[in-house]
């Protein structure tokens, strides 16, 4: 079929491109963190940026607006409560309020940030949670789940908690013979795939606490890799080679033997972060020490990924935070926002895709994950999977008032008095647990009646945004007729 060879690919994303913000939008003067772990140092979410940063006798890591811009005061106040340099923050997906971080000092602690900001240091966590040996460097939220957080440490071992009662829920400790470098959930955190020392690829029920399959070694290479789960329940390695080449592999779970696709980069020494978009099934590669953040669109067509385009600077990142769909420009076809970090800097940059028109873009902002949680936590551990609840990105996100947003604010509360421990507590444990579970679902049920008008007063704002939008089509579509149709009558009457 020789008439094919010319075809070029069909895609929305091919002409995606990356532009840097202006100097007076970047946060200047903060001193990031030199701590040796290949991590992204940010987490950024529709309201803050948080920032791991250099500090003396702890760890500590700034949090500040996502709207601020300028210099950042030396006496800022940052969350310091670690006694040993943080490693890993992670924002929790149902509360913009809520940050877990993971440090040196074996604990993991999750804290609570006032809406603006805060305006003096934090040292008391909401939550502890004490259960590794060694150094904590890995942290993976739920997706649909509420407050279920996984870490993973230096001991090889994997622990899943159930946040809201300081809880540990499940821990898997012979799974992985030498260190772990990275946790992804699927889609609906039914399982999660990690990637180890041994160079291994293993996708794992952590409720079980089984590994439904193994891929050794995934990368030749002994420098470390990172694996994320697609919305499809395929899997996206990045790694080296034998040669100490970067590489991308494509994999399908029900067949490990081969890849599906594998794509060479460069000679470069520093590890691919992989930063994957499940509405558009796009894969960013942001590596620390790069000057470059490539991008590629992952199909169902071979060669399956597909490479885009490549954003270069001048300088390299030391890290970059990637900022949820909630809080991107949809006015300005913002597909996703990087913040990239350099060594005294945070620079923003947008990935954009060029049209013309100022209506919403449906085709390029499918219904994205919500804030509001599928699952309550007992949910999970009992044995339920959910799928995310979308919410639709028209007319700009806002984050509706959530029952279980106020629950979290309340119950950790009740947490200290069994944070430190790491073991399930004595035989009075479950009774305690059972009982607070009937306030909690009476909260629940008071919440919703109460709350009630607010939800129809928001689906009715919705619901008017829409036929703005609508209306706003349909006077576009009429001109245009208008027009067309005034073309059509000079033209039949020879003035054309």
């Amino acid at each position: 079929m020789s008439f094919r060879r010319g075809v070029v690919r069909q895609s929305k994303f091919r002409h995606v491109f990356a532009q840097a913000w202006k100097s007076e939008h970047c946060i200047d003067d903060i001193r990031v963190s030199r701590v040796t772990w290949d991590t992204s140092l940010c987490a950024v979410n529709p309201k803050f940026i948080a920032v791991i940063i250099e500090s003396g006798g702890g760890g500590a890591f700034l949090v500040v607006p996502i709207s601020k811009a300028g210099r950042i005061d030396q006496s800022s106040p940052t969350v310091c409560g670690h006694l040993a340099p943080v490693l890993d923050i992670q924002w929790s997906p149902h509360d913009d309020n809520i940050i877990a971080s993971a440090s040196e000092d074996c604990t993991v602690k999750v804290w609570q940030i006032p809406d603006g900001g805060l305006t003096s240091p934090m040292t008391e966590a909401i939550v502890t949670l004490e259960g590794h040996s060694k150094r904590v460097g890995i942290l993976a939220w739920h997706p649909t789940a509420f407050n279920i957080l996984m870490t993973a440490g230096c001991d090889n071992v994997i622990c899943v908690w159930n946040v809201g009662t300081g809880e540990l829920v499940y821990q898997l400790s012979d799974a992985h013979p030498d260190m772990i470098y990275s946790v992804c959930w699927n889609k609906d955190g039914s399982a999660v795939c990690t990637v180890c020392k041994d160079k291994a690829l293993r996708v794992i029920d952590p409720r079980r606490g089984t590994v439904l399959k193994v891929k050794e070694k995934v990368h030749d290479g002994t420098r470390p890799m990172r694996a994320v789960f697609l919305s499809d329940g395929k899997i996206l390695t990045t790694g080296f080679s034998r040669m100490s080449e970067r590489q991308m592999a494509l994999w399908d779970p029900k067949d490990l033997t081969e890849p599906m696709a594998v794509q060479e980069m460069d000679t470069s020494n520093g590890v691919l972060l992989p930063f994957y978009d499940p509405d558009t099934n796009m894969v960013y590669l942001c590596g620390k020490g790069d000057c470059t953040i490539r991008y590629f669109e992952v199909t169902d067509e071979s060669p399956y990924v597909h490479f885009l385009s490549l954003y270069s600077s001048k300088e390299p990142q030391r890290g970059a935070g990637f900022l949820s769909k909630r809080g991107v420009d949809v006015n300005k076809c913002e597909i996703a926002r990087f913040y990239k970090l350099h060594e005294r800097k945070v620079e923003p940059i947008s990935m954009t895709v060029p049209r013309k028109s100022d209506l919403f873009q449906g085709d390029l902002y499918p219904n994205t994950a919500g804030s509001e949680p599928a699952l309550l936590a007992d949910e999970w551990i009992a044995g339920q999977d959910a799928p995310p609840l979308l919410v639709s990105l028209s007319g700009g996100y806002a984050a509706p008032p959530s029952k279980h947003r106020d629950i979290l604010k309340s119950k950790p509360k009740l947490a200290p008095q069994d944070s430190g421990s790491a073991t399930p507590s004595n035989a009075a444990a479950p009774t305690s647990h059972s009982e607070e579970e009937a306030p909690r679902v009476a909260t629940r049920e008071t919440d919703g009646n109460t709350e009630r008008p607010k939800r129809e007063e928001e689906l009715l704002n919705e619901l008017l945004a829409e036929m703005k939008a609508l209306r706003a089509v349909v006077l576009a579509q009429s001109q245009r007729i208008e027009l067309l149709e005034r073309q059509l009558a000079r033209i039949e009457d020879g003035d054309v």
